[in-house]
């Protein structure tokens, strides 16, 4: 059976919303959750960007038995491996062993904020790998000093080591960074059902490792009211990473999807409350050999009828997959 998760959206709630949204969703019994990690939301009509390992440790403190994870976090720009290795050390300890550290090698809209210009995609990876080696050394409890091709890490060890390991995820587009992934990650994040991602991450390493989705939704009783919030927030969807990676701010991403239209959305993110449709598109998920799906609700607003209508009608039917 394919577990169901929650995503707290960090670019369309504030942030003491995003707590009151994971406690619901470990109310209406949601399998884990997973939070973004962002500096801009993509499109101004988002509205929001806090900052997400506050909500992480506040989330640990509201919640007792959701699992949290970051989905994803960049190691190599705004943050120093040797910080986030920290950061997700605590937030284990906090959620008493329910934290797992999902990684990317980023986009230029959040990490262009620190300057110092966006690399080329194979050094982002190159630096993806080097950043998870030195954070799962010092997760292990290690005393490291490394000085590699991209970073220095001088006498650093962390002195409040779970006894839990964290599990660390990587996020995954192509057969470079399914290689990545296959040689450091205890699971893999896509967000998109796509076979063949998962069966390079299997080639590389990753047989019989947990295999993370993510697919956004819109609920609303409104069919028409549903389309158009997903065309307002999340046409950037449509883009492909290999450009949402690439563009530095909203209204990059405001002039990109220009010529996307409500039904373009339409045909690609499920909308209203159709339940037979939003099984649908998990369904490739799962037959592509996808363990787990965070679901994202659109629209910060709409958590609430959302988390409703999913204890009552969806989150039933998804378990029959």
């Amino acid at each position: 059976m394919v577990r169901i998760g929650y995503t707290m959206m960090t670019e369309q709630a504030g942030p003491r919303e995003l707590i009151g949204h994971v406690a619901g969703a470990e109310a209406t019994g949601f399998d884990f959750s997973v939070i973004s990690d962002h500096y801009f939301p993509w499109l101004d009509s988002q509205g929001h960007a806090p900052y997400a390992w506050t909500v992480l440790g506040a989330a640990a403190q509201a919640t007792s038995t959701i699992p949290l994870m970051s989905c994803v976090t960049c190691p190599t720009t705004r943050y120093h491996p040797a910080v986030v290795a920290q950061k997700a050390a605590t937030v284990q300890l906090l959620s008493e062993g329910r934290f797992r550290l999902g990684l990317g090698s980023g986009e230029n809209l959040n990490e262009h904020v620190v300057g110092g210009g966006w690399p080329s995609a194979h050094e982002r990876l190159e630096k993806l790998e080097e950043a998870t080696d030195i954070i799962r050394r010092l997760l292990d409890g290690e005393h490291v000093n490394h000085h590699g091709p991209h970073f220095d890490v001088v006498d650093a060890k962390l002195w409040d080591v779970p006894e839990q390991p964290v599990p660390i995820g990587i996020a995954v587009s192509g057969d470079s960074s399914c290689e990545v992934a296959g040689n450091y990650a205890d699971l893999v994040i896509a967000t998109e059902p796509n076979k063949e991602l998962l069966d390079a991450f299997d080639r590389y390493g990753g047989a019989g490792k947990p295999r993370v989705g993510q697919l956004p939704v819109c609920y609303d009783t409104d069919r028409d009211a549903a389309v158009a919030r997903a065309h307002d927030q999340f046409r950037w969807a449509l883009g492909g990473w290999r450009v949402n990676a690439e563009l530095p701010g909203p209204k990059s991403f405001e002039q990109a999807t220009a010529l996307v239209t409500p039904e373009d959305v339409a045909g690609q993110i499920p909308c209203g409350d159709d339940v037979d449709a939003f099984v649908d598109a998990v369904r490739p998920y799962a037959e592509a050999g996808f363990t787990e799906v965070a679901l994202v609700q659109i629209g910060g607003d709409r958590q609430g009828p959302f988390l409703d209508w999913a204890g009552k009608k969806l989150l039933p039917a998804l378990r029959e997959l």
